[in-house]
């Protein structure tokens, strides 16, 4: 298969996972629902904390693409890991 559609399905699965990761987190952990939640995280500064926790999927996403020798979506992965702690850093410096 094509080395660009490899890591374009990585990076989608990437973004895929971070954002069940943050939304199960959001369900799991907080009493409001997940619209006042995000809310709350942008209005107390910790929407980067709330990526973060999310992001935790896209370990499991990228050492399965290692594991069955998928190693162009892991890249995929790994970029998409890589936009979102971009985004954390936007958060947190503005």
């Amino acid at each position: 298969m094509d080395v660009k559609k490899e890591l374009i399905i990585g990076f989608a699965v990437g973004i895929i996972a971070n954002t069940i990761g943050t939304l199960l987190y959001i369900l799991l952990f907080s009493g409001l629902g997940i619209v006042a939640t995000f809310e709350a995280a942008v209005q107390q500064g910790h929407v980067g904390s709330l990526l973060a926790l999310g992001a935790i999927l896209n370990l499991i996403a990228f050492f399965g693409f290692l594991k069955i020798g998928r190693d162009h979506r892991a890249k995929g992965v790994l970029i998409a890991t890589i936009l979102t702690a971009l985004v954390i850093l936007y958060y947190k410096v503005f």
